[in-house]
């Protein structure tokens, strides 16, 4: 019976993970929170002024894409452009928010036909941007953080 005992107290104590301590470190779980994230979403959407109020994530989204496509065209709208057949083409703009909610643009995708007849299409963009309201950064998890994004902008030009 006594051995019964001993067998039974030398099984429990070999077979509890009691004693195996995992050892953790501030890197591993760092890296273990890391993989938690969603990198390509952020919680609060790059904003202007006017979107401030606006409580959903989506609708901020689409007032801020809003804002930065009729700031972009009203401008174009506004300079004198001749061209000498019609277009109607889409470009796409690719654009970088800072932490610092500096507004920049990364690279202009346009259809050779806009360049053909626009060739200072470009300049033109970039001179709406100067005038452009203060942009709010994004914000993932508290902290501001820099956002990239395309912006297709439809060029009519008669």
């Amino acid at each position: 019976m006594k051995q019964i005992y001993v067998f039974i107290l030398v099984l429990a104590l070999t077979s509890c993970e009691y004693f195996n301590a995992k050892k953790t470190t501030p890197k591993a779980i760092l890296d273990e929170e890391l993989q938690t994230f969603n990198w390509n979403d952020v919680d609060v959407y790059p904003t202007f002024s006017v979107c401030y109020s606006i409580e959903t994530k989506n609708e901020k989204t689409a007032c801020f894409t809003e804002v930065l496509t009729n700031h972009i065209l009203e401008y174009l709208q506004s300079k004198p452009i001749v061209v000498t057949q019609d277009v109607t083409d889409t470009i796409h703009l690719k654009f970088q928010v800072s932490e610092m909610g500096v507004l920049s643009l990364l690279d202009i995708e346009a259809d050779s036909l806009i360049v053909k007849e626009i060739p200072h299409i470009e300049d033109l963009i970039y001179c709406s941007l100067d005038s452009l309201p203060k942009v709010f950064p994004a914000i993932k998890r508290g902290q501001q953080v820099k956002t990239e994004f395309k912006l297709p902008i439809i060029i009519h030009a008669n």
